[in-house]
């Protein structure tokens, strides 16, 4: 694996390519990967620095040690004031903050997103796997929308990602309660895509799986059904029409369809979309 500037030791995100993969860990691992002011600052650099790479076609999310995440380390942030005064200030802004573009950041990269999820998945750690794409949990895994227990509400982007995935009374529950789902759980209620034995091993699969299309329009396929899934019929027409457009007599398009007519596999470029 080749490591991207980002990969160095004691840093609690580390960057790393491998091939056409890109994994960006959680490495805080004696803390079950709770998030930190640190934390948020670097998954926010990871993926603005994967976005410049036209080469990866997929990135896994994943956690070092016991846990994916457990969500917000409380006794690291409460023990610097300054940056949670600033932090509480930015509530007040008309633009996302640090918070949310820590876990919603993912969604406006022009590839697909993995999270691969073991051990604990809490509150903030939960909001970043649902910025994912795709989730592989193990069925064993504790997932939970946590902050009723520390008298919040989820404010890392949960609202958006939620809203996709489960009906409102489902998102209700979870949200009021903070109760713990086990990975079986989380996917009968449509908060997991997959259970797997080995989540990061089935999300290289699946990374595989989809690179062999064209990185073009695997990245329109994305954007399209982001920007009009919960659009109204018009919308959503106009938006495959837009997409379509970039498309069509592309270089990445003709190469397509030249494997496809004939039964080969020829390379594709580097994608065009960010």
């Amino acid at each position: 694996m080749t490591d991207t500037p980002n990969d160095r030791a004691g840093l609690p995100v580390r960057v790393g390519i491998e091939g056409e993969l890109a994994f960006v860990t959680l490495s805080r691992p004696d803390k079950h990967n709770g998030i930190d002011f640190p934390t948020l600052k670097h998954l926010v650099a990871a993926a603005e620095s994967l976005r410049k790479n036209r080469d990866v076609r997929a990135v896994i999310l994943h956690g070092d040690g016991p846990s994916f995440c457990a969500g917000l380390d409380f006794k690291s942030v409460l023990s610097q004031p300054l940056q949670l005064a600033t932090g509480f200030a930015r509530l007040w802004s008309p633009t996302a903050n640090l918070f949310q573009r820590a876990t919603l950041v993912w969604r406006d990269l022009g590839i697909p997103v993995i999270a691969a999820i073991h051990g604990s998945c809490f509150g903030g750690g939960f909001q970043l796997a649902l910025g994912a794409d795709f989730r592989f949990a193990t069925a064993d895994a504790k997932i939970s929308v946590m902050e009723s227990k520390w008298g919040l509400i989820p404010d890392m982007g949960g609202t958006v990602t939620l809203r996709e995935l489960v009906p409102i009374d489902v998102a209700k529950e979870l949200t009021m309660t903070g109760r713990i789902v086990s990975g079986i759980e989380a996917k009968s209620l449509g908060l997991v895509t997959h259970v797997s034995e080995a989540p990061l091993e089935d999300a290289k699969k699946l990374a595989a799986e989809i690179a062999a299309r064209s990185p073009d329009a695997v990245a329109a396929a994305k954007a399209l059904l982001q920007h009009a899934w919960n659009g109204g019929e018009g919308e959503a027409l106009s938006w495959e029409r837009r997409f379509q457009r970039r498309l069509v007599g592309s270089k990445n398009q003709r190469i397509a369809l030249k494997s496809g007519l004939e039964k080969r596999a020829i390379p594709f470029l580097p994608r065009t979309r960010r």
